[in-house]
C-alpha cells in the first residue's frame, strides 16, 4: 500500500510533553464497533465486559541513550537491541566519524568498542569490562525518551518514573509500551472488581519503533526485530478466555505483536521466545487479539498502519481527525485509544 494514505495534518501542540496526573485521568477515545465516545481511561471497566482480559508488556526501559567521545568527535549512541551478554546493537549518531573498531569513551567507566555496521547506519557496541551492562547503563545512560519529547524539553529525573509502567519487571527496553503508563493500582483494582481479568508477557521494545518510513509502498519497509516471550501458563490462560467466550484485548502494539506472532491460522496462542519483526498493514487477519488499548501514532508510521489494519483506514483516519479537532494528546505522554472492532478475532 501507499504509504501517503496513512499521512496526516497533526498540530505541533497536539503532542503531549508530560503525561497526565493522575495517569488514569488521560482522556481516553473509545471505537466500539461503529460507536465513537469520548472518555476517561478511568472509564475502562465499564468500557468492557466482565469476562475480558487485558494483556501488558512487563518489560522495563534501560537508560539506553548514551553519549560519548572518539578522540575529538562527540558520538551519540541509542540501544536497541540486545545482541550478547555484552553487545548491544545501537544507533549511532555522527557515525560518520566512526569505524570499526573504535572505542567510545561514554565516561563514568563505561567504554565500548564499534564493530560489525550494518547496512542501516547502526554499531555493535561490545561494552569492556566485566560488571553487567546494566549497571553500566546505570551510571553513563539516560532514559531514552523518543526524539520528540527529548529534542522540545529535554529529559529530566521525573522522567525515570514517568516513562515507566506499573508492570515494569524484565530490564531491556529501549521505549516504553506506553500504553499501559495509563494504568495505576486503584485502576487494576476497579477492573478487577468488574470481572476484567490481567496477563502479562514480555516485549523488549527497540528503538526502531521511534523510526520513520522511508519506503514509498509498505512492502518496501523492514521491520527492527524484538526479542519476546509469552510463556505456556500465560498462553493457556489467554486460550481459556477466548474459550469461554471473553475478549483479549491487548494493552498497546508491542503486546498485540507479540501475540499475533505467537497465534496460529487456527487462532489458538502458543508459547513463544525469541525475534519477532511482524509488520501488521489493513489485509491482515488478526487472529489472537479482539481490541487494541492504544496511544495516538505518528503519521506515516507502522503503528497508524496497525490499528489502520484493526479497525480500517478510513475509520482511523475520522477517529484521528476527531481527535485532533478535539484537542486529543498525542504520543508516548499523550491520550489513549480503545479499538474494539465489531468483527470477531
Amino acid at each position: 500500500m501507499n504509504v501517503d494514505l496513512f499521512d496526516f495534518a497533526l498540530p505541533p501542540e497536539r503532542i503531549a510533553l508530560y503525561p497526565a496526573s493522575p495517569r488514569d485521568s488521560a482522556r481516553m477515545l473509545v471505537l466500539d464497533g461503529d460507536a465513537t465516545r469520548d472518555q476517561r481511561v478511568s472509564d475502562l471497566p465499564a468500557a468492557l465486559r466482565a469476562g475480558d482480559l487485558l494483556v501488558f508488556n512487563d518489560t522495563r526501559v534501560i537508560p539506553a541513550q548514551l553519549e560519548g567521545v572518539r578522540g575529538e568527535a562527540r558520538i551519540g549512541a541509542t540501544l536497541h537491541k540486545r545482541e550478547g551478554t555484552r553487545r548491544w546493537r545501537a544507533f549511532i549518531r555522527n557515525a560518520k566519524r566512526l569505524r570499526d573498531g573504535d572505542v567510545i569513551d561514554f565516561g563514568a567507566g563505561v567504554s565500548a568498542t564499534a564493530r560489525d555496521r550494518a547496512e542501516d547506519g547502526s554499531f555493535a557496541l561490545d561494552f569492556a569490562g566485566d560488571e553487567p551492562v546494566e549497571l553500566l547503563l546505570e551510571r553513563a545512560g539516560t532514559m531514552p525518551l523518543p526524539p520528540y519529547i527529548a529534542q522540545k524539553r529535554g529529559v529530566t529525573e521525573k522522567d525515570a518514573d514517568d516513562y515507566q509502567t506499573m508492570f515494569a519487571q524484565e530490564p531491556g527496553a529501549v521505549a516504553a509500551p506506553t500504553a499501559a503508563l495509563h494504568f495505576t493500582p486503584g485502576l487494576l483494582d476497579s477492573l478487577a472488581a468488574a470481572g476484567i481479568e490481567h496477563a502479562t508477557l514480555t516485549l523488549h521494545v527497540g528503538a526502531g519503533t521511534f523510526l520513520p518510513v522511508k519506503a514509498e509502498d509498505t512492502v518496501d519497509h523492514k521491520m527492527h526485530a524484538e526479542w519476546g516471550r509469552i510463556d505456556a501458563a500465560t498462553a493457556d490462560r489467554l486460550n481459556a478466555v477466548k474459550a469461554r467466550g471473553g475478549r483479549v484485548i491487548a494493552v498497546g502494539t508491542t503486546s498485540l505483536r507479540l501475540i499475533e506472532s505467537a497465534a496460529g491460522e487456527d487462532g489458538v496462542i502458543r508459547p513463544f521466545e525469541g525475534d519477532t519483526a511482524i509488520f501488521i498493514t489493513p489485509g491482515y487477519r488478526f487472529r489472537g487479539i479482539h481490541g487494541l488499548m492504544t496511544n495516538f501514532h505518528l503519521p506515516r508510521s507502522t503503528l497508524f498502519m496497525l490499528v489502520s489494519a484493526l479497525m480500517g483506514l478510513d475509520r482511523m483516519q475520522a477517529a484521528y481527525a476527531h481527535a485532533i479537532a478535539n484537542a486529543y494528546r498525542f504520543y508516548s505522554y499523550g491520550d489513549a485509544s480503545l479499538l474494539l472492532p465489531e468483527r470477531p478475532a
